[in-house]
């Protein structure tokens, strides 16, 4: 089984990344989120981005998230792996696969998953725009608190 949490210079394999889920003969079903870079945001037109991250401190944090979906959803597995470096527009930025015995709960600790990767994994963005201009984006709007409905 993979890394529980991953980081990747180059275009992530999401059909080997589901494949490692989907070895366990006890899943019934699996659910993934794929996010790509998009060509608008807050009514910019965005050219390309740049992903860094404090990877050392990232990898744990995100490892932590896994480990903490696997405690808190009954799933068999679950994965994600992050890009760093230069993306273009479509490119394949975060994956998060889980597999579970059932839909429900592999929907609901995909969302846990990505929804705090982006709230606590030390990762920064930085979107190059149509207009020549460049900034780091100030998600702090993305950044707050995620609302998970889902208690265990």
């Amino acid at each position: 089984m993979p890394l529980a949490f991953a980081f990747s210079q180059q275009p992530i394999d999401t059909a080997a990344a589901r494949d490692e889920l989907l070895r366990d003969p006890a899943a019934g079903g699996y659910v993934s989120f794929e996010g790509w870079v998009r060509e608008f945001n807050e009514g910019r037109q965005v050219l390309r981005l740049e992903y860094e991250a404090f990877e050392q401190l990232a990898l744990k944090e995100g490892a932590r998230i896994v480990e903490a979906a696997l405690r808190r959803f009954p799933i068999r597995h679950a994965h994600c792996i992050h890009r760093v470096g230069s993306l273009d527009l479509g490119e394949l930025a975060v994956w998060v696969g889980v597999s579970a015995e059932h839909r429900g709960e592999a929907f609901e600790a995909c969302r846990f998953i990505i929804d705090e990767v982006k709230h606590r994994v030390p990762i920064w963005k930085k979107e190059y725009y149509r207009d020549g201009d460049s900034g780091w984006v100030n998600c702090e709007h993305c950044a707050a608190a995620p609302r998970h409905l889902h208690s265990h």
